[in-house]
Parts: C-alpha cells; structure tokens; sequence
C-alpha cells in the first residue's frame, strides 16, 4: 500500500507590525515614595504620643478583650480605618485633617503598615504605624497611658 501526501504550501499572513508609539517607553505608574517616614519604633512611641499624635489600635475586638487594651488610643476596627481617619468622607472623624498625626498599631505591624501606606497615598502624611505592633509593644512593656481627664471622665461614669 502506497500512501502519497499532498504538499500543500502554507502562507502565513503577512506581519502586521504595531506603530513605533505603542512600544515607546512610557514612565511606571507608581506612588511616589512618602516624603514623611511610615513606620515608628516601639521606644519612639511614648515621645511620638506625648508630641501630639493619637495612636489608633485597629486590632479587633476580640484581640483587644484576649491581649489588653492599648491605654490612651482610640479603638477602630481595621475595616474602618480608611474611611474614619481620610479627611472629608461621610465616615470621617472630627479629627480626620491632613495635618492629623495618627500612630496605628495592628497586632503584629502588618495590617497597621498597610493601613499607614494607604492613609499617605490619600494624603494623611502623618499616619505611621509601630513596627512590630502590639506583640512587640507587649514585649517591650510599653503601653500607651491615660490622660487625667480621661480618667475624670471614667470616674464620673463610675459614681
């Protein structure tokens, strides 16, 4: 048995080549770096609250009824924050001003890191997180402290 195959020429079409400007180097669409620092050491924290920024705690609840409650910071759950802490929304705080200098602390640094990028990138320059969060203030045996009128406030609640 003979088999003969057919050759058959295949043409491809011609290249269709794309103009010159599709492949022009265009710059990456990037935020640029932060011109004021992201991130705060545990042993600055203390100085950091005392010179007038608010620490945020965004651990959830549960977190912060299992490790303690961080003395002196306000509590917002990490879903929130964004939208409290950015001046002119719906949700924001009173407070909530691009000059507002906010210290966020999640339970290991991560989540407050994330949050502290985003809060800049909407022009928050003074939002900075602890690096090392909660975990390593708890090592470190820093905490936060509560102000006399505060303490005024609670006594008063309490009679």
């Amino acid at each position: 048995m003979t088999v003969s195959v057919a050759s058959s020429a295949v043409t491809s079409p011609a290249p269709v080549f794309a103009p010159a400007s599709v492949f022009a180097a265009v710059p990456p669409t990037v935020a640029p770096a932060p011109a004021a620092p992201l991130s705060l050491r545990v042993e600055d924290y203390a100085s950091a609250v005392a010179a007038g920024a608010t620490p945020v705690d965004v651990r959830s609840h549960r977190r912060r009824q299992l490790d303690g409650a961080l003395f002196g910071a306000l509590a917002i759950d990490a879903v929130e924050v964004l939208d409290r802490l950015t001046p002119d929304t719906a949700d924001s705080l009173r407070a909530a001003r691009p000059e507002s200098r906010w210290i966020l602390v999640s339970e290991d640094g991560h989540e407050a890191e994330w949050l502290a990028w985003h809060l800049q990138a909407r022009g928050v320059l003074g939002a900075v997180f602890v690096v090392g969060g909660h975990r390593r203030m708890r090592s470190a045996r820093v905490n936060g402290r509560i102000r006399p009128d505060d303490l005024a406030v609670i006594s008063a609640h309490e009679s």
